[in-house]
């Protein structure tokens, strides 16, 4: 590379470096986000002008496939398809580094050159992203709900069989410079990729997602050693360096380690009372009026979303009333279970989409202890995040789990379709606790019904 295109990449490495860390706040996500974009077209235009490049018609038409693509994803995924769409992401990156290091490869083969030096990077480049293509495709599906299937019995054994063929592989590569084993160990990894994710289940797919969102950025610097490009290596380390983060983040939410999300499956629900001793008798139903006057003279109000909320659509409707009760000056703030919805930060996003304001957006372990000077707590959608289970039971399956610890806050109002389970699959002592009251119907229509309540008082 000549000198421009290595002051190119530094200056693309240094906008990524400072995204990144203006992703970590909420203030200033946007302003990451486009430093990040700018590091992205500075380097791509400085690899477009760099001689290796031999021909653009195969990149313009890429380009043009690429964009169609995306705009129309862009207009026609929703909100709270946004975690499946997270998923094929990270599995498109991981199979764009199998093809990049495939490629190559098999060129330095073709052309007699001594492939040795790449065998390496381009064996674990071929795994890892082969790994998170299958996987992260699996995780699409189970997000969406449309595969079910949890394996079969012995599938540990294949798994473990199909882990020691991979690791043989890898080595023949090396030791043998032959395209025979690139493509058994991309067909072993495909494999790999299926297994390990088949077994995991829905309520650990947050974990998953974050895992290999850090495989797609392991697997691109795998593909920047084969390509002996440093920006490819330098941004693949920032990906895999904080989804690896973010999995822990994750992990620590749910009280669960990642040798457990990924080998163990999650606890079981049985075994504790049913939802009809947890429920018979003793759950109160409200109506909008009702609670419109509860906010009324509420000083103090805190809204717990859900993904309840995100399928409802209510996070206009959710602003449109916290307008209404800034009017009346209470004072609104918004509790965010780092795990509530299906990925990493899903609530946030869907409640930045309604321009509600990053300081109303108050983390876990910051809103808990506030719960008992809050009035009134609406929840919308939450389920497990919110069971009190989690502190009073040590057999439940997600004892030990951090919450939020609505059930110390006045009153809480719970807008739920119906007392069904969240992911665990156990009842919910809260919708029958002395202070809470369930207001039965669609998330967005409840809000709304109680704005319009509320302006009539």
């Amino acid at each position: 590379m000549d000198d421009w295109t290595v002051l190119g990449y530094l200056v693309a490495a240094v906008l990524f470096i400072l995204g990144l860390k203006r992703l970590s706040r909420p203030r200033t996500a946007v302003r990451g986000n486009q430093f990040s974009a700018t590091g992205m077209l500075i380097a791509v235009v400085v690899t477009l002008a760099d001689n290796a490049i031999l021909s653009f018609e195969w990149i313009i038409a890429g380009l043009v496939v690429g964009a169609a693509a995306g705009a129309l994803l862009a207009v026609r995924v929703q909100m709270t398809a946004m975690p499946e769409l997270v998923a094929l992401f990270n599995g498109f990156g991981g199979g764009a580094s199998v093809l990049v290091a495939a490629a190559s490869y098999l060129e330095a083969v073709d052309l007699g050159d001594d492939p040795a030096r790449l065998s390496g990077a381009a064996a674990l480049a071929a795994l890892i992203g082969a790994v998170t293509f299958t996987g992260s495709l699996i995780a699409f599906t189970k997000l969406r709900e449309a595969l079910r299937w949890s394996g079969f019995p012995g599938m540990r054994v294949v798994t473990v069989g199909a882990t020691v063929a991979v690791a043989a592989f890898a080595v023949l590569m090396v030791v043998d410079s032959s395209s025979l084993w690139l493509w058994l160990l991309v067909a072993l990894g495909a494999l790999l990729g299926v297994l390990t994710v088949l077994p995991i289940g829905g309520a650990d797919m947050p974990v998953v997602i974050a895992l290999l969102n850090s495989l797609s950025g392991l697997a691109a610097v795998a593909a920047g050693f084969v390509l002996d490009n440093s920006l490819l290596i330098i941004a693949g380390s920032l990906v895999g360096a904080s989804g690896l983060i973010l999995t822990q983040i994750m992990c620590v939410a749910m009280n669960r380690s990642l040798p457990a999300v990924l080998f163990s499956p999650a606890p079981s629900s049985g075994g504790g009372p049913s939802a009809d001793d947890v429920y018979a008798g003793k759950v109160r139903s409200t109506s909008p009026d009702d609670v419109a006057m509860l906010l009324e003279s509420a000083e103090r109000v805190a809204i717990v979303p859900g993904y309840g909320l995100a399928v409802a659509q209510a996070q206009h409707a959710v602003r449109d009333l916290t307008r209404r009760l800034e009017e009346r000056g209470s004072e609104v703030v918004f509790g965010i279970h780092p795990v509530a919805g299906r990925m990493p930060g899903h609530m946030n996003v869907l409640l930045a989409e309604a321009e509600i304001s990053y300081e109303r957006l108050v983390e876990m372990d910051d809103i808990n202890p506030t719960f008992e000077q809050t009035d009134v707590t609406i929840v919308i959608g939450a389920n497990d995040v919110v069971n009190p289970v989690a502190r009073t039971d040590p057999n439940s399956p997600i004892a030990g789990m951090p919450i939020l610890d609505v059930d110390r806050s006045g009153v809480v109002v719970i807008i739920k379709r119906s007392l069904s389970p969240g992911f665990a699959g156990i009842p919910n002592p809260l919708f029958a606790g002395d202070n809470s009251l369930m207001l039965f119907g669609d998330g967005r229509q409840a809000v709304v019904d109680i704005t319009k309540a509320l302006q009539e008082i």
